[in-house]
């Protein structure tokens, strides 16, 4: 599966306006909602807010991979933000973060959820990829780095 392929433009939010990691993810969440049930918002909701409360997903280089497992999907979900302002997210490397990647996952399809994180943290640590995403004004441009990126990183 490729990261690109679940995103569209309807889940990328280029110069999202969240004020701390609170407003970023329920951001990130709720552009989901067409996708799923009110319920199933709701679980995603609880899956990535208790994540979080484990361990923060801020990976470092102002970048933060909120992820969590629902049980009532079939399939994959993700989210993408670029903010306006870098904001505090508990960072591994206590630095703010400027991006975000959401990945939602269905329970039981554990071995596509760690190849989809491995994959976008594969990308997300490439600096050139990072800086090309912070050039990027519209949600379509950030969709196409990603396909352009994915498809000569992994290809």
């Amino acid at each position: 599966m490729n990261i690109h392929a679940l995103l569209d433009k309807s889940v990328i939010l280029s110069g999202c306006d969240a004020e701390n990691k609170e407003d970023l993810l329920n951001a990130m969440i709720d552009v989901l909602s067409p996708r799923v049930t009110d319920s199933q918002l709701d679980e995603v909701r609880t899956a990535v807010f208790e994540r979080e409360k484990i361990m923060s997903t801020g990976v470092g280089k102002n970048l933060a991979i909120p992820h969590g497992k629902v049980s009532s999907l079939q399939e994959h979900l993700a989210s993408f933000a670029i903010l306006k302002q870098s904001i505090d997210f508990d960072s591994i490397d206590g630095k703010p973060v400027k991006m975000a990647f959401l990945l939602i996952g269905p329970e039981g399809k554990n071995s596509t959820h760690i190849k989809l994180l491995s994959r976008v943290s594969r990308l997300m640590n490439s600096s050139a990829f990072r800086e090309a995403l912070t050039q990027c004004e519209t949600a379509d441009q950030i969709h196409d780095v990603f396909y352009q990126e994915e498809n000569r990183y992994f290809q």
